[in-house]
């Protein structure tokens, strides 16, 4: 493993679970309760797609990490970087103000033996249009456990995430 590629690998453990998709629903009540996405860092693509939600936007919802992470649901990397969603994030929305809110994307990231678990909080992402779609803003992911390799912090730049409801 080089040490230059480790924090693509950080970052994608910070944001795996809030990709965005190539379309786009209208605005308004949806019908499926389901979240694709997908995210590239590093060179690396991670996706999936019909994640299952408590609800529909704009109504406040969670992401069942069971319908992400396989076996129950198809997360997959390509390269050789794997990750893990560890809790159901929480979603609020704001549609006079075009924003939505998460309120923690807890995840662990592994590429070989290493494995780095990181935390970001009070996530803001704003609204594509009139669409489902919503591009993050900046954040960054503290590290709560693994390798001494493991950067203390990554930070996800403005625009490297989005996440598509349907």
């Amino acid at each position: 493993m080089k040490i230059s590629t480790w924090p693509g690998v950080t970052a994608l453990a910070a944001a795996v679970i809030v990709g965005g998709a190539t379309s786009a629903t209208a605005l308004g009540p949806t019908a499926d309760q389901r979240l694709d996405g997908v995210i590239v860092v590093a060179g690396n693509t991670c996706t999936w797609t019909n994640a299952h939600t408590s609800a529909n936007p704009p109504s406040a919802l969670s992401v069942d990490r069971t319908t992400i992470n396989t076996p129950g649901g198809n997360l997959g990397c390509n390269g050789s970087i794997t990750a893990t969603l560890n809790n159901n994030p929480a979603f609020t929305f704001d549609d006079a103000a075009g924003v939505a809110r998460t309120d923690a994307i807890d995840i662990t990231g592994k590429q070989s033996f290493i494995s780095c678990r990181y935390k970001a909080t009070n996530i803001t992402w704003n609204r594509d249009g009139a669409t489902r779609k919503y591009v993050n803003q900046a954040f960054t992911a503290t590290k709560t456990s693994g390798s001494f390799l493991c950067p203390g912090s990554v930070t996800t730049a403005a625009g490297d995430a989005s996440m598509l409801f349907h």
